[in-house]
């Protein structure tokens, strides 16, 4: 694998300013996922009965046959614990992942998410595991779950999630072109773009933490208070750092069947009540948080170097270690993905080549680079990289006696260490120029080549930085 797919990186230590309506703090964002209707049952036409997300610890899917149990459950979602939720939630913006068959016998429910304004999102066709569904059947799926949720809602949805997914979902979502956004992602609190084929996905993460299925799986919650504490302490974590300066979005994931039994229900009102005795707080479904982000951050068309050939990735590369195109030549043979589409990122890669180097090659880089107000650059044959760091700090602009005093320098530090003096000088002054000179003369050899080496991988940062992150 010379493509790592996944991206590690992400917004980094700046993430874009979130911008929330109002100068909200914080978006709090809250998802039903309306599932009871479309879970797995042989009335369905399943194989087997529905064994995930229940109160039944431990349970097993009963192939061919019916599980009353587990449907009663289910069932109960349906006939009192939406309603529970519902009279909770129905003054805020909310989001439903409404499976399209569930959807489609629940009329009375359906009628109430409408009235309250609440956003329909899709949730597949059927609540059932897609990690080994064919491509062609998870596409041909898709496509009927648009329709049939069109037919039973009156509108086609905008927002997209499968939750048991495949590792097709993203990409043939996508493809559809019907959805601002798409959900099947636990990687951010933001939202944030993704390319697939030729188009600008957006992806607004949903959780798992924050999220009332920790109730039906071990080492989850086991009792209201704890489910409250926890949402209470992200509340507050994401509360602070939008008083900081850099708004988050807090989502939350709710299932009828689970939030809806009363010793449950009563910790989300608390949790709701508490949320709202807050300032700057937005409320919003996820097709607002998708639409303002998509103004406010709309995709940006930027170089993506896991993306270039090979001959396209040496030459905007193959200088940046001076003179040496090997070592972009080889960092392209690395695990490039994603998550080096930055400047630190591609500094890595190439780093890792110098280092890895023997110590012949990693000289021939360090004898690449030109003397500080040397010859070359008097005769103006430095690169432009070389010749617009020198004259950041008017190392091309000398009086005779700094340049008599450089000379003198250069020529005793090559004739005891076999390469130019080597720093950063945008990392420098003229004056800390000549400091480091007059102390790092005095180096062993050994020590000054790891000095230089350390210096060369620097000044590729700083290229990269101002190549890149511009």
């Amino acid at each position: 694998m010379t493509h790592y797919p996944r991206d590690m990186t992400g917004y980094g230590a700046n993430p874009p300013a979130a911008n929330w309506p109002n100068d909200a703090k914080i978006a709090v964002q809250i998802v039903l996922n309306y599932e009871e209707g479309g879970e797995n049952c042989v009335l369905h036409g399943d194989a087997a009965s529905e064994a995930f997300l229940s109160e039944i610890t431990g349970a097993q899917p009963w192939p061919g046959q019916r599980h009353l149990n587990m449907e009663s459950i289910y069932e109960y979602g349906a006939r009192a614990g939406f309603w529970r939720v519902h009279r909770l939630l129905s003054d805020l913006p909310v989001t439903v992942y409404g499976v399209a068959t569930a959807l489609a016998r629940a009329p009375e429910q359906v009628s109430a998410m409408k009235a309250s304004g609440w956003e329909i999102a899709s949730h597949g066709l059927k609540w059932v595991e897609h990690k080994d569904m064919p491509e062609e059947e998870e596409r041909a799926q898709i496509a009927e779950a648009i329709r049939l949720h069109r037919e039973v809602t009156g509108e086609a949805p905008r927002g997209w999630y499968t939750g048991r997914c495949s590792n097709n979902t993203v990409r043939l979502a996508s493809e559809t072109g019907q959805f601002d956004y798409v959900a099947d992602s636990y990687a951010d609190d933001l939202p944030y773009w993704t390319r697939v084929g030729t188009r600008d996905q957006l992806i607004v993460p949903y959780t798992l933490d924050c999220n009332d299925m920790r109730f039906a799986i071990q080492a989850g919650f086991t009792t209201g208070d704890q489910f409250e504490t926890y949402l209470k302490d992200s509340f507050d974590t994401l509360y602070e750092e939008g008083a900081d300066g850099a708004p988050k979005m807090l989502s939350i994931g709710l299932h009828c069947r689970l939030i809806g039994r009363p010793g449950r229900a009563a910790a989300l009102r608390r949790v709701i009540e508490y949320f709202k005795s807050h300032d700057g707080v937005w409320f919003a479904t996820r097709l607002q948080i998708a639409q303002h982000w998509a103004k406010e951050n709309p995709p940006m068309q930027h170089t993506r170097p896991s993306e270039m050939d090979r001959d396209t990735f040496v030459a905007e590369f193959g200088g940046i270690f001076e003179h040496s195109p090997w070592i972009a030549e080889g960092a392209h043979d690395l695990e490039l993905g994603p998550t080096h589409d930055t400047a630190r990122g591609v500094h890595q890669m190439l780093a890792r080549v110098f280092r890895s180097a023997p110590e012949d090659k990693r000289l021939g880089v360090l004898t690449a680079h030109p003397d500080l107000a040397g010859k070359l650059a008097e005769a103006k044959r430095l690169t432009e990289e070389s010749t617009a760091e020198q004259a950041s700090v008017g190392l091309d602009a000398l009086t005779d006696e700094e340049r008599a005093t450089f000379t003198r320098l250069n020529e005793a530090y090559t004739s005891k260490f076999g390469f130019p003096f080597i720093i950063a000088v945008r990392d420098n002054t003229k004056a800390s120029i000549m400091e480091a000179f007059e102390h790092r003369i005095g180096h062993d050899r050994a020590t000054e080549f790891d000095a230089a080496c350390r210096q060369v991988e620097r000044i590729a940062e700083l290229r990269l930085l101002e190549k890149l992150d511009a």
